[in-house]
């Protein structure tokens, strides 16, 4: 009795400390009437709808943080990024949903916030609709287009990003590729690294890393988030009552967010993501029929695949995941390894470098299961060897490293002249072959993912 009483005791002064934590910081928040006399609004749905936008607000900013990550310049009072996050009715997912901001869209007719004077419709960028009407317009021009009920707003800055990063501690990012903006300063070697929240800003504002603009900086932006839920996930932060009271000081103190969002609300999102993880997480992108849709006086859009975005919104009024739920018996599928080359263009010769009778034509097999062009007529090599060899022309070594990834473990052999065909030679340590995905950056993310298929443990 004496036990249970004193559990009694912990739980509920652990839950009044929470709301007082959670209250206290309520009260601080920016409101913003983000529904101001919003009519004719889509039906709710099931789950939970937040349009969170990044703005390039950056007035709170020092210099040393102005000069460091490169945010000087005048901002232009528009939307950076637009998500939609979907928290599931069961609060056990997360769907998140980027919003091109090149995308063509029409604002609906009604008042100028500025003005008063009645608008008819007409045609913008995505991003621009903020810049004419606010957080109200912005609202109004994604439900006309998504037919989705957005159930709260939050907005976040630049100083919002950062404190939000360096409270974690940092976050992991891991590239195959070396990723450098001129603009933005992002100046990352392949691998893994720990970004502080000046380096995770320049992360996820980079557009000029390799020619793909808005599409390949949204999938970085996805990661991110995949990797800022695993950093706090298993950090421990949502079970550590001062940690959490330090990140929501950190997140709630410095963001904009809509007169509905309060305690209640927040401490409902705080218990139902103690239990969260990457997998809990799913990312995609709004489908996209046209890259380059011209429209006159407003320049080059990205035009949405009405049909297959109707079947995305619908999914997620219905609440139902994007994602084929993993199986709950038998060993982990093994991960699934990004490379910076399409398996497709890269041609294979397999040579059997042991004794054992077939491993040239399994490993050949194997490899072209998982996309790389083989010849599908292996051959038997000159010499037995104890290790995995892939030998390659230094010309095409991006090619090699993707075939690699295949390989781990294998021996990279640079063989100058040997020309595009590479050549690996099966030996006794071989054991199977990992599947690669190529992520193509300058188109847009055809399928949803999971979190834990796009951050660094999962790759």
């Amino acid at each position: 009795m004496r036990a249970v009483s004193t559990l009694s005791v912990v739980v509920l002064a652990s839950a009044g400390i929470g709301h007082a934590v959670v209250s206290s910081l309520d009260a601080g928040i920016a409101r913003i009437d983000a529904f101001k006399d919003m009519k004719n609004r889509p039906r709710a749905g099931h789950g939970m709808n937040i349009l969170l936008v990044g703005t390039d607000g950056r007035d709170r900013i020092t210099e040393h943080q102005r000069r460091a990550y490169r945010l000087g310049g005048a901002p232009c009072h528009c939307t950076d990024t637009m998500m939609i996050v979907h928290i599931s009715d069961d609060r056990d997912r997360a769907t998140v949903v980027s919003l091109p901001r090149d995308s063509y869209a029409e604002v609906p007719a009604g008042a100028d916030p500025v003005g008063g004077r009645q608008r008819p419709a007409h045609p913008i960028k995505l991003n621009a609709a903020y810049s004419e009407g606010g957080p109200q317009m912005t609202v109004r021009t994604i439900e006309n287009m998504t037919h989705l009920k957005i159930d709260h707003y939050l907005e976040v800055d630049f100083t919002s990003f950062m404190k939000t990063v360096d409270v974690l501690g940092g976050v992991d990012v891991c590239t195959t590729t070396p990723l450098k903006d001129a603009y933005s300063g992002l100046d990352l070697a392949p691998g893994t690294h720990t970004l502080n929240g000046g380096q995770a800003l320049q992360y996820v504002r980079a557009r000029h890393v390799d020619g793909t603009s808005d599409l390949g900086r949204m999938k970085r932006q996805q990661r991110f988030l995949a990797a800022l839920i695993e950093r706090a996930t298993a950090s421990g932060v949502l079970l550590n009552p001062m940690r959490f009271r330090d990140v929501t000081r950190a997140v709630l103190g410095s963001v904009r967010a809509d007169e509905s969002l309060g305690a209640d609300e927040l401490l409902d999102l705080g218990r139902a993501m103690r239990n969260f993880s990457p997998s809990s997480s799913e990312f995609t992108t709004v489908p996209i029929a046209q890259m380059n849709y011209d429209v006159k006086g407003i320049g080059s859009t990205l035009k949405w695949d009405q049909t297959k975005a109707d079947q995305l919104f619908t999914a997620l009024r219905d609440d139902k995941p994007l994602t084929v739920d993993p199986p709950h018996h038998g060993p982990a599928p093994a991960p699934v390894a990004p490379v910076e080359v399409d398996p497709r263009q890269v041609r294979v010769l397999v040579a059997n470098g042991t004794g054992t009778v077939g491993l040239g034509k399994r490993v050949d097999a194997a490899l072209a299961a998982t996309g790389f062009a083989t010849t599908r007529q292996p051959v038997t090599a000159p010499a037995h060897v104890p290790h995995t060899v892939i030998s390659y022309d230094p010309r095409w070594d991006r090619s090699a490293r993707s075939l690699a990834a295949a390989l781990p473990g294998a021996e990279l052999r640079a063989v100058p002249g040997q020309g595009p065909m590479l050549r690996v030679t099966a030996g006794a340590d071989f054991k199977n072959v990992h599947r690669v995905r190529f992520d193509d950056p300058a188109q847009p993310q055809q399928t949803a993912v999971r979190g834990s298929e796009v951050v660094c443990s999962g790759s």
